[in-house]
């Protein structure tokens, strides 16, 4: 039986880390997927952090939320959509050390909904073909998620 070696490759990544006592904050993402398995990215409008970056639609989780129904609330609040928890298939999540607070993102897939989406907050909405997300500027914690998003898709 043949053996292989381990990809060493993590091995020369440097790891980023936050501020000692930074905190950790939970937020929520939704891939929605249209019936042409195009993602729907929301860009971040000027006055935000990161402005100009595009993103998976959601938002922080409140005290006494699920990520669950945060992004129920949050895809409600930002782009007037209807969504049940049924329909939130967790894929994947992404941990990331911003300068301030550390980032945990869980990713949940989404095929079904009730509404279009219209922005509610300013945003620039734009459907995109995961393949082809490695063209837009997205925030360094949405980055490694779309590897992922393009193996499901």
């Amino acid at each position: 039986m043949p053996t292989t070696e381990p990809d060493q490759s993590c091995l020369n990544v440097e790891v980023r880390r936050s501020k000692p006592g930074a905190p950790v904050v939970l937020v929520a993402a939704a891939a929605l997927v249209d019936t042409d398995g195009r993602v729907l990215l929301a860009q971040r409008p000027e006055g935000k952090s990161m402005a100009g970056l595009w993103e998976f639609p959601g938002g922080k989780v409140h005290d006494g939320e699920t990520p669950e129904q945060a992004l129920i609330r949050e895809l409600h609040e930002e782009l007037a959509l209807d969504v049940s928890e049924s329909c939130l298939a967790p894929i994947a999540f992404a941990s990331h050390a911003y300068d301030d607070f550390h980032l945990l993102m869980p990713l949940f897939v989404c095929r079904v909904w009730k509404g279009n989406p219209v922005p509610q907050e300013g945003q620039t909405l734009k459907w995109v073909y995961p393949r082809r997300m490695n063209e837009v500027s997205m925030p360094p914690a949405d980055e490694p998620l779309v590897a992922m998003l393009c193996d499901l898709l």
